[in-house]
């Protein structure tokens, strides 16, 4: 870089400001026949209140269905629930977990 370059590098020690790359997931049929076989992999049933959801799963409030990704979900990502038809962004909750919330 040359001193009239208008980014400069950032020095050692401070961050370029980009998060971590996104954990990738390789995901497994569950079962769950509501949707197409080809679609089949991305959702699963919900089990419960005991049923915990991993970074890569957003539980669908209309129809309590886990909607799966192959990628580590953050907040703004958006989704689809294909059980449902209803779009879904994923928000950060009060409480610090991660949550989907309907778009339409």
């Amino acid at each position: 870089m040359t001193p009239g370059d208008p980014l400069p590098e950032p020095e050692a020690g401070e961050g370029t400001g980009r998060e971590a790359p996104r954990r990738r997931f390789v995901l497994d049929d569950q079962g769950f026949d509501e949707v197409p076989k080809k679609y089949r992999r991305f959702y699963r049933r919900w089990r419960g209140e005991g049923d915990p959801l991993g970074p890569n799963e957003a539980l669908c409030p209309v129809c309590k269905i886990v909607v799966r990704s192959t990628r580590e979900l953050r907040p703004g990502d958006r989704i689809y629930c294909m059980a449902c038809m209803t779009r879904l962004v994923i928000t950060r909750s009060a409480a610090g977990h991660l949550e989907a919330r309907v778009v339409y």
